[in-house]
């Protein structure tokens, strides 16, 4: 029988459960890029431990703290680990000539992993794929009318939720392999409206919603070996299989008033209603990492994907149309512990973190690459140190730019790039208890 701890790890799990199921719909402000096939992704890069370090963990083993970007790291789980994130962000959208700022916060993700054995490791968890949020207004004319003004708006919200289980496995010295299944699901919803003449009483809106279910696999591979007894190395991979995500997807158009209201008398049409998928092509990640299995690691990630594969329900970038690129991403960063065991002086056992990272983004205007660059650093505060539990509070934070504000011309008309300054934070809270010790006093 559980005792009252077990009982109330168990019980916040399934309360992070419920919160992280409820929490969809608050995201994190205005993203323009988010228009572009399943939204932002979220690259697998982890909890706020690697956000601390630019993203970087492929390789990075942690007894005490849940990574869940490589599935066969969870070996080495060596305490029952419950962890939950909120998330926040605030950024500054802007081209050459207006800007807007935005932001808010949402819960990030929660974990649940489990030594089972001195050679397997388990974790359950909750945690974001991507998400949807933009609202812009374009002007424009009507072809061969030059003073009938168009005015079109497109907005989108929703988000992709990823709940994943994940084992890691000891197969030989140093060597361990994971596989993480994760079950995707999510609804989004892309809403176009157009008015002729800034005058017009109503206008026609378009509005395309999906929603997404399937599953994910995910495989992890980690090797530790040694240079000197005091310097080890890790090399590690994840690899994330390319999947045919369904959906379903319901494409209406409706007239509404200058209120948002529908007009009377003007029912719904329904363009198109069925099944379909969106193909996600595949991830793959490789990493490096050093340490002194003491009080630092230093970390080097690279990952790709072929974002050039996506489709969704047969067209290329998604209900946009617009074509993506294969991405490449880099982040280096490392943490250091002064003094673990110190007594006397609290600073010397808070961990400290950095690093840095730049990757490609999907779109490619004018066959131009455009880049998302970002500085992070965060600390894992101790609040407690008892030999069979642990507490500990995380901070993470990153400040980033990606995009420009480049103008193009397209013929007769000028396209202006879009560029996003920002800083994003996360809060953890990790709980560690020992499970499965027999008691030897009753």
């Amino acid at each position: 029988m559980l005792n009252s701890k077990y009982a109330g790890l168990l019980g916040l799990t399934l309360l992070s459960l419920g919160a992280a199921t409820q929490s969809h719909g608050q995201r994190l402000g205005n993203s323009p890029y988010s228009r572009l096939g399943l939204g932002d992704t979220y690259f697998n890069t982890g909890g706020v431990r690697q956000m601390g370090m630019g993203g970087t963990g492929v390789a990075a083993p942690n007894g005490v703290q849940v990574n869940d970007l490589n599935p066969a790291l969870l070996y080495y789980m060596n305490r029952t680990t419950w962890e939950v994130a909120v998330s926040s962000q605030y950024k500054t959208v802007r081209n050459n000539v207006q800007s807007q700022k935005t932001g808010s916060a949402t819960l990030g993700y929660f974990a649940l992993a489990v030594p089972l054995s001195t050679r397997w490791g388990a974790a359950i968890g909750l945690k974001p794929y991507s998400a949807v949020d933009y609202e812009s207004i374009q002007t424009g004319t009507v072809a061969n009318d030059p003073n009938t003004q168009v005015i079109s708006r497109y907005q989108g919200q929703g988000d992709l939720s990823e709940a994943y289980f994940g084992q890691g496995i000891r197969l030989a010295k140093g060597l361990s392999v994971g596989v993480t299944a994760a079950y995707v699901f999510g609804s989004i919803d892309l809403t176009t409206g157009t008015q002729v003449g800034s005058d017009a009483s109503d206008r026609v809106t378009t509005l395309d919603h999906i929603h997404y279910s399937d599953f994910r696999f995910r495989s992890g591979i980690h090797y530790r070996g040694k240079f000197t007894d005091k310097l080890n190395y890790n090399l590690g991979g994840v690899y994330g299989f390319q999947t045919n995500l369904n959906g379903e997807r319901q494409l209406t158009q409706q007239r509404l008033g200058a209120d948002g209201s529908q007009l009377a008398g003007a029912a719904s049409e329904t363009l198109a209603d069925g099944t379909g998928y969106a193909v996600v092509p595949a991830l793959a990640q490789l990493a490096i990492s050093l340490d002194n299995n003491k009080n630092w690691s230093a970390n080097l990630d690279v990952s790709q994907q072929q974002w050039s594969k996506f489709r969704s329900f047969n067209q290329q970038g998604g209900t946009v149309g617009v074509a993506l690129s294969n991405t490449l991403r880099v982040a280096a960063g490392g943490e250091f512990v002064p003094d673990p065991t110190s007594v006397d002086n609290y600073f010397k056992r808070v961990t400290y973190r950095a690093g840095l990272s730049v990757a490609e983004m999907p779109y490619r205007p004018g066959g131009e690459a455009l880049y998302d660059r970002a500085i992070s650093w965060g600390f894992s505060l101790p609040v407690s140190a008892s030999p069979l539990e642990a507490s500990t509070i995380s901070l993470g934070f990153t400040y980033g730019q990606r995009g420009n504000i480049d103008v193009r011309t397209v013929g007769s008309t000028q396209e202006r790039n879009i560029k996003e300054d920002y800083i994003r934070a996360q809060l953890g809270l990790s709980l560690n208890n020992r499970w499965f010790i027999k008691r030897r006093i009753e």
